[in-house]
């Protein structure tokens, strides 16, 4: 059997913990291999190893059969290895061509030579079905076409085994196709690829193999097709997982949120959220479904204070809120779960204690006298993080940017939630968590509806809105099409008032 990649008993480990404990993972020549696990569990770690960002303690890696020693990134690029990071590592205001260049520069004399470059990307680009325009700007491209660029950079630099990090975890639903498709195009050309992920549809949909960690360790290699999501995701967190969400039927109580037909204007200064009205009563979840960009974050950012209403009011609890500053919106008690968790969600080099408290630091018990109460903060912190079982190496003391992306994200619900707000926004709520995580938050945001309290759910991922949600506000172009019961409606339906057809009925 001839494989390209083989990584033997690698053990890899950081300051008070150990992130990979003995584990193997082998590639063979033209297949899609899954690289399964819980937030946490080493993937990144190591694909890390693997691509020279960190050195192993432990183990062997062979390439093509030879023992190699990968001691930083350049060397695994020339070993035929690329990989598309989790977070792109692109340079914003540079054009793709520019970015895909960047370190590997063609050289016309002593003149950079980027038309000869622009034509091998146009290229590669229309061979892979990637339809990526060399001369646009990063800034002005959509994150799927980001990740195409990351693509392409990897392809140019003529690598054969392709490492993707949670490749669909920032991707919409057609993106995420169009990427699956784009992954077997490759596999046809020869390359072979590793995927990082904790998507079980997407492992059953693309992956050959799939290879099981958990907590650090390997749990085992199978084939994919002889295993079910259930037991994938069994192998995954180590016990059963309910992938239904129980609740029980909703009793609303009074109106927390109103919102008077509410004109928002978006980036491009004209109106993304029109003539928006919507209510959400104590006791309810309210979905909102729509395709990405119409509307849902100027309505998240209105309500939230992010963003100026140009027309109609905010209600919260019978007081209007339509322009008051963000900090008086918290102290009134709305809390925001929000879509880019590092933009809005933390500040990442902070440690972990001080992101927990930076919504509540002012007030007691964490200050009196405008002094801190380190400890206060501290066990706050420390609270939260064991109840939503955030994982980090040094616990609270952690700076945020060293926990993986889902460990922040549920570190960032847990303190929402913890605030107790009368309004819970939660958007993608579980971007980025895996099956495990899901269900547990799942459970908490219907435990907040349980309490009297109102949600609003934004979300892409549909078959959350369906599951969690009491209604759901269909959102097309910036307007309200219509909302439906969810115990009355389904997939089809939604789907189709998301794509701008009207209901008839709306409750």
């Amino acid at each position: 059997m001839s494989y390209v990649v083989e990584m033997l008993n690698i053990r890899k480990e950081f300051p008070g913990i150990v992130a990979n404990d003995n584990i193997t993972l082998t590639l063979k020549k033209g297949e899609i291999h899954a690289l399964l696990g819980e937030n946490g569990a080493g993937k990144s770690t190591l694909m890390g190893v693997l691509f020279g960002m960190y050195q192993p303690e432990q183990g062997v890696i062979k390439v093509r059969g030879n023992e190699v020693r990968i001691t930083n990134p350049n060397i695994a690029n020339q070993l035929g290895i690329g990989m598309v990071h989790q977070h792109f590592k692109l340079v914003e205001n540079f054009t793709v061509t520019e970015n895909i260049i960047l370190g590997s520069e063609p050289i016309k004399g002593m003149v950079l030579d980027i038309d000869k470059a622009a034509k091998k990307i146009r290229e590669l680009s229309q061979h892979y079905g990637l339809n990526v325009d060399p001369h646009a700007k990063i800034e002005d491209i959509s994150v799927g076409m980001q990740q195409r660029v990351e693509i392409i950079k990897m392809l140019y630099r003529e690598a054969e085994v392709l490492i993707f990090d949670e490749p669909t975890a920032v991707l919409t639903p057609s993106e995420i196709d169009e990427l699956m498709s784009i992954m077997r195009n490759l596999i046809k050309e020869g390359k072979s690829i590793i995927i990082i992920t904790h998507k079980l549809k997407e492992i059953k949909a693309v992956a050959d193999r799939c290879t099981v960690i958990r907590r650090g360790k390997g749990i085992g290699t199978v084939n994919v097709a002889e295993a079910s999501e259930e037991s994938l995701a069994e192998m995954m967190v180590g016990r059963h997982v309910n992938f239904k969400v129980d609740k029980k039927e909703s009793a609303p109580g009074d109106v927390v949120l109103k919102i008077d037909s509410i004109s928002v204007k978006n980036n491009r200064k004209v109106l993304g959220l029109k003539n928006f009205s919507l209510e959400v009563n104590k006791g309810e979840i309210v979905g909102i479904a729509g395709v990405e960009g119409n509307g849902q974050s100027e309505l998240v950012e209105a309500i939230t204070g992010l963003r100026k209403v140009e027309s109609g009011t905010i209600y919260l609890n019978n007081e209007e809120i339509t322009n008051i500053p963000i900090r008086k919106r918290i102290e009134k008690g709305i809390s925001h779960i929000p879509e880019d968790r590092h933009k809005r969600g933390l500040v990442l080099d902070y440690t972990m204690e001080s992101n927990m408290v930076l919504e509540v630091y002012n007030k007691p018990p964490f200050a009196k006298f405008g002094l801190l109460n380190t400890s206060a903060i501290r066990g706050y912190a420390k609270k939260i993080m064991e109840n939503f079982d955030v994982r980090s190496g040094e616990g609270a003391a952690s700076i945020a940017r060293t926990l993986s992306g889902g460990n922040q994200q549920k570190a960032i619900i847990g303190r929402e939630i913890e605030l107790d707000p009368d309004l819970l926004i939660a958007v993608q709520p579980t971007r980025g968590l895996d099956v495990g995580s899901i269900e547990y938050i799942h459970k908490r945001l219907i435990e907040h509806r349980d309490k009297g309290k109102a949600v609003l759910l934004v979300s892409l991922e549909l078959d959350e809105v369906l599951q969690l949600s009491d209604r759901i506000a269909i959102v097309n172009n910036g307007e309200l099409i219509g909302i439906v019961k969810s115990s009355e409606t389904n997939e089809n339906e939604v789907g189709l008032m998301m794509a701008g057809v009207n209901k008839e009925r709306s409750i």
